[in-house]
Parts: structure tokens; sequence; C-alpha cells
């Protein structure tokens, strides 16, 4: 009998809902070796300054940190290597055109093991912000904070 694997590792990139304005999300999976999902499975990666890119056809996020294994000897992968998105052809043609156009690129915001205990990346289609979009995005969170305040007290 199966155990459940019980992961709740969620590794975010908070930069990303304020530099850009999500417009399309894919959950895509993720090419690693051994001692990449030992590492993840630890909370030891990072999505800051991660993007995505088209190239012939497949989608490979780039500069994605993920630490090297504490006990990997040899074996042990580098950090910062080019890892390639798994997701179906329909997926990809969308967010390749999505992608061509000016303006839009593809980031990677939220990075997390599901419950076959494998690793998955949520992919974004993004549109840059402007410093006034960025102004705006926090008056409403600090609208709604207060709103949140007066209303439990």
């Amino acid at each position: 009998m199966k155990e459940k694997i019980s992961n709740n590792i969620q590794i975010k990139n908070k930069r990303a809902t304020f530099d850009y304005e999500l417009l399309d999300t894919f959950t895509a999976g993720i090419v690693l070796t051994g001692t990449e999902i030992k590492s993840i499975r630890l909370g030891k990666a990072s999505l800051v300054d991660t993007f995505c890119i088209m190239e012939k056809g497949e989608l490979w996020v780039k500069n994605m940190y993920i630490a090297e294994y504490f006990y990997g000897t040899y074996n042990n992968h580098v950090a910062r290597r080019d890892r390639k998105l798994l997701l179906t052809k329909k997926e990809l043609r969308k967010i390749d055109s999505a992608a061509r156009n000016s303006g839009f690129t593809i980031i990677p915001t939220r990075m997390f093991i599901n419950e076959k205990g494998l690793a998955k990346v949520v992919v974004a289609i993004a549109k840059g912000k402007k410093e006034y979009d960025k102004r705006d995005s926090i008056k409403a969170r600090d609208d709604k904070r207060e709103m949140d305040r007066a209303f439990k007290r």
C-alpha cells in the first residue's frame, strides 16, 4: 500500500506579482535530476530573477536557483542550469503566440510538490507594469488591509 506523501513545499516568486500583471497561468512539469528534487523537497530553491524562453518548440526555465544537495557527491547538479518544462503542445503553442507579442513575457510564479511527489512550476504569461501601476497595486493592497482591520473591530 502506497503512503500519501505530505509535502507542503511552496516556493513563490513574490516579485512577479509586483512587477508584472499576470494574464494567463499554466502548470508545468519540470525535468530534474535526483539531487535537484531532493533539494526542492528541502525547500532550498528560489525563483528570483527567473524567466522562461521558447527554444525549438520547447519551454525552458532560465536562471532558476536550486541549491546543491548537501549529501550529493560527484553526482551533484549545477545550481543555476537551464531546465526544461513539460507542457502539452496546445499549451506550448498558446504560450509561444502570446510571447511573440511585444510587451509580453513568460515568468514562473510558483513551484510546488504535488500529491504524487512530483515538482511542478506554475508559469504565467505576463505584461510588465509601469511605475504608476505599481503604486496603484500598493494603494489597493493597503486599502484592503484597512478594510479588513475596520471589519474585525
